[in-house]
C-alpha cells in the first residue's frame, strides 16, 4: 500500500501543479477516480466535461450526473452526434481514432470557452496494452492522462476507490456501444439503441459485466465467466431470451468463453 499511495501522492502533485482542469468524465471507473481526485487538490478548478451520445448507455450518464450533484462538482455537458460523422458512421477498425479526436475536440473547445486550458482524461497504465487508436487522437490533441503518468493500474485505482469510498470502485467495465458491432458494419441509432436496450435486460436480471454484440438478428452474450452458471439457470435463460427477442432479435446466444475479470 505504500507504493500505491506513493503513486496517488504523484498524481496530486501533478494535478496541483496544472492548476485549473477540465476532467473529461463518463463515470466509469478510472475517471470517476479521477475527477474526485482532481475536486479534492482542485476544488472549483477542477471541473467535468461529459458527453450525451447514441454510443454512450443513457443510465450512464445519469449516475454521472448524480454523482457530481453530490459532491459539489461542475459538470458540463456535450451533446455528441457520432453518426454525423462519415467515417465513423461506416465504423472502420480504427473508428474510435476519429470519434475520440471528434469528441475530444468538442471537449476542448467547451473548456476553453470556460477558462480551462487543460483537458485531462482518465486512461490508466494497462490501457497502452490494449489496441486503442482513440490513444492517438489524445497525444495529436494534447489530452493528458495523469493516471498513467503516475503508473497506476486498473487494480491501483479501484483499490484507491475503495478507499475513497467511490461507488464506482467495483464498477464493471463499460465500452461504448459500438464496440457491440463488428467493424466496417454501419452505425445506426436503431441498432445501438437495440443493444442499449438488451443490456439493460442483463442488468435488471443482475448481470454485473455484460456485453450484447449484434451480428445481424443475432444477439450474442458475453458475461463474466462467474456469471454464466447464472445463466444457464433454464428460467432465466428464457426470459432473457424471450425479453431480448422482443427487441426485435431473431436469435439470442450465449458466449460459453466468459470473460475474465
Amino acid at each position: 500500500m505504500d507504493e500505491l499511495h506513493e503513486k496517488l501522492k504523484a498524481l496530486k502533485e501533478n494535478l496541483e501543479e496544472m492548476g485549473r482542469v477540465a476532467v473529461a468524465f463518463s463515470y466509469g471507473v478510472d475517471s470517476t477516480f479521477l475527477l474526485k481526485t482532481a475536486h479534492e487538490v482542485l476544488g472549483d478548478n477542477a471541473i467535468a466535461i461529459t458527453a450525451r451520445s447514441v454510443v454512450l448507455p443513457k443510465i450512464e450518464a445519469e449516475e454521472g450526473t448524480e454523482f457530481c450533484q453530490s459532491e459539489g462538482i461542475r459538470q458540463l455537458m456535450v451533446d455528441y452526434d457520432i453518426l454525423a460523422d462519415k467515417t465513423v458512421r461506416t465504423n472502420p477498425i480504427d473508428r474510435c481514432y476519429y470519434c475520440k479526436r471528434r469528441l475530444m475536440e468538442s471537449f476542448l473547445k467547451l473548456a476553453e470557452s470556460e477558462g480551462f486550458t487543460i483537458l485531462i482524461e482518465g486512461s490508466n497504465l494497462d490501457d497502452e496494452s490494449d489496441y486503442r487508436p482513440g490513444m492517438k487522437a489524445l497525444k495529436e490533441l494534447g489530452v493528458l492522462s495523469p493516471l498513467k503518468e503516475a503508473g497506476l493500474t486498473k487494480q491501483d485505482i479501484r483499490l484507491l476507490s475503495k478507499e475513497m469510498d467511490l461507488p464506482t470502485w467495483d464498477k464493471p467495465s463499460m465500452a461504448c456501444l459500438a464496440t457491440r458491432i463488428p467493424y466496417d458494419e454501419e452505425l445506426t441509432i436503431e441498432k445501438l439503441n437495440k443493444i442499449e436496450l438488451a443490456e439493460n435486460i442483463l442488468q435488471k436480471y443482475g448481470f454485473g459485466w455484460r456485453r450484447v454484440r449484434m451480428h445481424g438478428n443475432l444477439a450474442r452474450i458475453e458475461l463474466g465467466k462467474k456469471e454464466i452458471p447464472k445463466m444457464l439457470n433454464p428460467e432465466i435463460a428464457e426470459a432473457v431470451a424471450y425479453e431480448i427477442k422482443e427487441l426485435g432479435f431473431e436469435f439470442v446466444t450465449l458466449d460459453l468463453k466468459g470473460r475474465n475479470l
